[in-house]
């Protein structure tokens, strides 16, 4: 295995990042053009959804809800977000031209987590012993399909598959959608936590992190191709634009672990900061992102050279990072300070004096504990 390792960035200040953060600050108000749109920030602390103008950069609304959201996804061709409340069960739907939630659905007393089909007509939510299928034309609940077990995460594939974790039984589900069945019942031999398809749909990958591995399993046959050994606890996965590395982070070790699905290997471990967390992918350049809660910053490698570009402090505890569908801004939620930072992403190379704009573009307040974000295009 390959590792690169980054003395100098051990021997960064925290009082060089702080400065140059409030730098960053000062110019907060240089002219920008941002992305038009807004960024949809759950704070579970405030049970509230932040709307935030990235057009201008500022807090536009702060949109009550009835529970702790959890997550949030965009439509992908409409001016519309939907929201999960998991003690409730209940769905939120926004209108993002209006910035209010415009209907309200609950398929269930409580629910896990929650997909969109690639074309967005089907959300599926993941309640503890269903799957759930609701119309998002409507807001119907169309399906609901009875799982074998308590459920503890799952995923969607794009040929219409879903994989669904069991911990308790140790075991992995992959049913077909479109005829709502279990198609495997898969014996994992430990305790699957987090679930991701290959890009293609053609592997399931389950990491667990009580034994620190990761499983890939063949979909059509529900054969396990390999169990790979892990350095961390499998809490946090992305993976680049084209689909042939999984980046995977959590408890363990201050590396970013990269695994190569199509070769059924670990490929390499790069350290990231300290206790690497959340991470996003730019697309163009190849950027991954790495939350770095215990030291309020966060750390920004090339994909292609493995190389640090940058370390920036960001806020207090940064845990969730989004990209722009654009690939121009990363946007870093900082949950214990309650405030979103807003990064250049083409100023970490575009940058070559002193005077031309820092990459933390301006910080933006959304509410107590921000824990997840989506970005919704306005035309």
């Amino acid at each position: 295995m390959l590792a690169y390792f980054m003395p100098f960035f051990g021997q960064l200040s925290r009082r060089a990042l702080l400065v140059g953060s409030a730098a960053a600050i000062g110019c907060g108000m240089r002219k920008s053009r941002g992305f038009p749109g807004y960024a949809l920030v759950a704070n579970a602390g405030a049970r509230t959804v932040a709307a935030v103008d990235l057009n201008a950069f500022v807090l536009a609304k702060q949109i009550r809800m009835d529970a702790a959201p959890s997550m949030v996804l965009a439509h992908p061709s409409r001016p519309v977000a939907y929201v999960l409340m998991p003690e409730t069960g209940a769905i939120g739907v926004i209108d993002v031209t209006r910035l209010a939630v415009v209907r309200k659905t609950r398929p269930s007393s409580a629910a896990v987590s929650m997909r969109l089909t690639p074309d967005g007509n089907f959300l599926w939510v993941l309640q503890t012993r269903a799957l759930a299928c609701v119309q998002t034309d409507g807001m119907r609940t169309v399906a609901s399909i009875a799982l074998p077990g308590i459920a503890g995460g799952f995923d969607l594939s794009a040929n219409g598959r879903a994989a669904v974790a069991f911990p308790g039984d140790q075991r992995l589900a992959v049913i077909r959608l479109h005829n709502r069945g279990i198609e495997h019942l898969i014996e994992a031999g430990c305790e699957p936590s987090l679930v991701r398809f290959q890009s293609d749909g053609k592997q399931v990958l389950a990491g667990s992190r009580t034994d620190r591995s990761l499983t890939i399993i063949d979909t059509a046959s529900g054969r396990t191709a390999v169990r790979l050994p892990l350095p961390v606890e499998p809490a946090n996965a992305c993976f680049d634009a084209a689909g042939g590395q999984m980046f995977v982070t959590g408890p363990g070790g201050d590396v970013v672990v990269i695994i190569y699905p199509y070769q059924t290997e670990v490929g390499e471990t790069i350290l990231a900061g300290r206790t690497p967390d959340g991470m996003a992918v730019s697309s163009s350049p190849a950027y991954l992102f790495v939350a770095n809660p215990q030291t309020d910053s966060i750390t920004v490698l090339d994909i292609d050279s493995r190389k640090l570009v940058a370390a920036l402090a960001v806020g207090q505890e940064p845990r969730r990072i989004v990209i722009t569908p654009d690939s121009r801004y990363a946007l870093v939620l900082n949950a214990r300070s309650g405030n979103m930072a807003v990064i250049r992403i083409a100023a970490f190379t575009a940058r070559r004096h002193r005077t031309d704009p820092p990459p933390l573009f301006t910080i933006v307040p959304v509410g107590e504990q921000p824990v997840a974000a989506a970005v919704v295009a306005v035309a």
